[in-house]
């Protein structure tokens, strides 16, 4: 008995010598890949190259289609559109004005409907009048118009409070040369009869600032829908007159898919003299991006189909 058992152990440890054996005279399994970096300044590098590119990935999609651009600030587009469903809301409403039936919804921008000098003239007149005030927010309106100008928190009337010498009749000529190209413009691009469609209330010039908001006036980041905060528009425009990412940054006009449940953004990057032109009814929700720095100048400008609710151009007052 004693016997067997040591003839077991013999053999055993003689099977694990012979198996050592065979693992020691192996020869050493290639890498795959090729041979692993010996320095370690070259495995750290090899190691950033790959954080580097699963960071780019991971950037790339999780933009995933969220944001796409419909218009560039650095290129100059002839026309650009997007057609999309007129809200039924927004169609049952303007169908009582057949002459003014858009073909399709949507919104276009165009960089050659207006002149360098003009939106030179435009943006001139802007910042003398807005030197004229001063306010708390971020946001200084003028409408040419009303009269109406921001004031602190507020707004004054110009014209009553005798701040209106900086108008001249070069700004008011220019001023209608401009509405009267945006309109035909319009009229074209949703195919409507220009002598039906009319300027509305309010239009005005804008500027926007990175300063933190006041009041409710001043946050212009909220998404909206122009035909629910003003019943006489149907079309609206937006004239640029200033660069983005040269004269401020962040405030860039952004659509989105869903009014209640946003997922994507369709964004117009600003470029001076460039006109945007949408249907004003729920198919077109939208909002500005904050401005991070600078000053954005902009003119919206709006369209109604129902003469009623139509105003006339402003005309000079020297009341001096």
């Amino acid at each position: 008995m004693v016997s067997d058992i040591k003839n077991r152990k013999k053999q055993l440890n003689n099977d694990e010598g012979k198996n050592n054996k065979e693992i020691n005279s192996k020869e050493p399994i290639a890498p795959k890949y090729g041979p692993m970096p010996k320095h370690t300044s070259v495995r750290v590098f090899s190691r950033g190259i790959v954080i580097v590119g699963v960071l780019v990935y991971v950037w790339y999609f999780s933009k995933g289609g969220r944001e796409s651009i419909l218009a560039k600030h650095d290129v100059q587009y002839q026309g650009r559109g997007q057609n999309v469903e007129c809200n039924k809301d927004y169609l049952r409403e303007i169908q009582r004005f057949t002459n003014c039936v858009p073909k399709k919804c949507g919104r276009f921008v165009n960089d050659r409907i207006i002149t360098d000098y003009e939106a030179d003239v435009l943006q001139w007149f802007a910042k003398r009048g807005m030197a004229k005030t001063e306010v708390s927010g971020g946001v200084t309106i003028i409408d040419l118009h009303s009269g109406t100008m921001s004031y602190k928190d507020g707004f004054i009337n110009f014209h009553t409070s005798k701040k209106n010498n900086f108008i001249t009749p070069i700004d008011l000529k220019t001023y209608k040369s401009v509405r009267q190209k945006i309109q035909a413009a319009v009229a074209q691009s949703f195919g409507i009869d220009p002598d039906h469609l009319y300027l509305t209330h309010p239009t005005f010039f804008s500027k926007l600032t990175y300063k933190d908001a006041v009041t409710l006036h001043d946050e212009y980041w909220h998404v909206h829908v122009d035909k629910y905060a003003y019943k006489s528009f149907h079309y609206t425009t937006l004239l640029y007159l200033n660069n983005y990412n040269i004269n401020f940054k962040g405030g860039r006009f952004m659509f989105v898919n869903d009014f209640n449940e946003p997922t994507k953004n369709i964004t117009i990057e600003p470029r001076k003299g460039r006109v945007s032109m949408f249907t004003s009814g729920a198919e077109n929700p939208h909002f500005v991006e904050r401005v991070t720095e600078g000053e954005r100048f902009a003119i919206t400008i709006s369209f109604t189909c129902d003469p009623s609710k139509s105003i006339n151009d402003p005309t000079f007052k020297d009341d001096n």
